[in-house]
């Protein structure tokens, strides 16, 4: 049996220039410093240090297993020190993620947002890592669906015998906070009934059912069920195996070919059109967005993001490539519908969902004021 390799994919936001923008230079040479530290003692194997808009991602290989709290405090103490650092240049929401104050053995709960997964490496391991930023976590759901479950997207659930026996999808129910699982393509139905309700479900892991082999993980931690407000978006990453018997590469990026709809965006409080950018480009600026999706596409080899004859990580920069041309301008151009419908619904999110922004407060202010109506 070949040794177990787990991926960590860790974000916060601790910080942002100019507004909501993008994370600052000195907090990436904090982050790389500590993790640097961290492959030189042994504890993770390697690791590569990049943002989704004004979050702060770390990806890092180890064999400590998922949930690791050796791992999950590295990351809250990267945190919590980049933030100190925003705190002290007074950059924008400098730690708003980190909602707790002591750590307590893992970083779920406390506000930042964790995908992991623990594999035992194939011959080759082609792994995808998605973050996006000004979005929730059920935005993910749609693009799981289409890619392990659509044959429309992805060929080989037709003509791979490797996956002729379909998936399984955990499903998670963020407000009473159960999980199922349901099959597919037997439950397809019932798995959209469920994941098209983005606000409440989102997908949390699939396997491949015929051997239970973990193909995906993605983060479904909800800040403001957390905060019980609004203290910024979830802001989810999430990661996916690929090719021999796994959807494709090209399978997997082929939903992001077209724009589509999210929670989140200015104030968290509006629906917005995912855009899919490369890492230059990783950045919110119309009306705090519209909301990014980043995509980097690596190997895992014996424990370690492969690298170059530098020894620097191999990273493709997926979305940098015209061929996502068209998905940017659709982002762009669905962008300036939306905000032609300025504060009414569907721009603005449902009542249900504002009540954990700021205009529960507005609410009572105007409490008092509302008389019984008489026709």
């Amino acid at each position: 049996m070949s040794r177990k390799t787990t991926i960590s994919l860790i974000k916060c936001d601790v910080g942002s220039l100019a507004g909501h923008h993008v994370v600052a230079s000195p907090l990436f040479n904090i982050a790389k410093k500590n993790l640097q530290q961290a492959t030189q003692e042994g504890l993770i194997d390697s690791y590569f240090v990049f943002n989704a808009g004004d979050d702060l991602e770390l990806l890092m290989t180890h064999d400590k297993g998922e949930s690791s709290i050796e791992i999950h405090e590295l990351a809250w103490n990267t945190f919590k020190e980049t933030a100190d650092k925003a705190l002290e240049m007074k950059l924008y929401g400098a730690g708003q993620d980190l909602l707790k104050t002591a750590f307590s053995g893992n970083v779920r709960g406390l506000g930042p947002g964790v995908a992991e997964m623990e594999i035992e490496e194939r011959g080759s391991d082609p792994i995808v890592v998605f973050a996006a930023d000004k979005t929730s976590v059920g935005s993910f759901n749609y693009p799981l669906f289409r890619i392990f479950a659509d044959p429309m997207n992805t060929a080989g659930l037709v003509i791979d015998p490797g996956m002729l026996g379909g998936f399984r999808f955990e499903v998670v129910d963020a407000i009473e906070n159960k999980s199922i699982v349901l099959k597919c393509p037997e439950e397809m139905y019932e798995l959209i009934a469920l994941i098209g309700t983005v606000g409440r479900y989102s997908v949390s892991r699939v396997w491949r059912a015929k051997d239970d082999l973990i193909c995906a993980t993605s983060s479904v931690t909800k800040l403001s069920l957390i905060a019980g407000k609004y203290v910024g978006k979830d802001d989810p990453v999430m990661i996916l195996r690929a090719q021999h018997g796994l959807p494709a590469v090209g399978e997997i990026l082929a939903p992001f070919m077209h724009s589509y709809l999210v929670e989140g965006w200015m104030r968290g409080s509006h629906w917005g059109p995912l855009m899919p950018v490369g890492l230059r480009s990783s950045k919110c600026t119309a009306f705090d967005g519209p909301p990014r999706i980043v995509a980097l596409g690596f190997q895992v080899a014996n424990g370690r993001i492969a690298c170059d004859d530098d020894g620097k990580p191999m990273i493709a920069d997926l979305f940098d490539d015209p061929a996502f041309a068209l998905a940017r301008r659709e982002a762009v151009d669905n962008a300036r519908t939306l905000r032609r419908m300025g504060e009414f619904e569907p721009a603005r999110l449902s009542a249900e969902a504002m009540e954990y922004t700021t205009i529960k407060q507005v609410l009572e202010k105007l409490g008092k004021r509302f008389q019984p109506f008489k026709e």
